[in-house]
């Protein structure tokens, strides 16, 4: 269990940077030619791809059994971090507040990156052999 917490950090870490990186590209970028929503749309394949890399790389590296629970725990584990590294971006650096933040999740292209995180979270699952 310990290496699939492990796995669910570095997980979380090596996507969180890329979407990072993704994310300030797409919204000075992308967005202002296309629309949120095409920019969101666009940039989900990418982010996606690069998880499936970084959750196989995460899974080696930490050598997660190839068990549903310790792969569960290392979605889980990477889909929490994510969305508190989200909601303190929204609120620390955005300066949203509380409310303001989770009413973005009424909107379509934050609802589209929604339904993403959540497969990036089943990616451990999905790479089960």
């Amino acid at each position: 269990m310990t290496s699939a917490l492990k796995a669910g950090f570095g997980y979380f870490a090596a996507v969180f940077a890329a979407g990072f990186l993704l994310g300030v590209a797409r919204t000075l970028l992308i967005a202002p030619l296309t629309g949120d929503l095409a920019a969101v749309a666009l940039e989900l394949p990418l982010i996606l791809t690069v998880s499936w890399v970084a959750c196989g790389w995460a899974i080696r590296r930490h050598d997660v059994k190839s068990e549903s629970g310790d792969r569960l725990v290392m979605g889980l584990t990477s889909f929490v971090l994510l969305m508190v590294a989200e909601l303190a971006v929204s609120t620390l650096v955005a300066g949203r507040s509380l409310d303001q933040h989770l009413a973005l999740y009424s909107s379509a292209p934050v609802l589209l990156g929604l339904c993403g995180q959540l497969v990036y979270a089943a990616l451990p699952l999905m790479r089960l052999r």
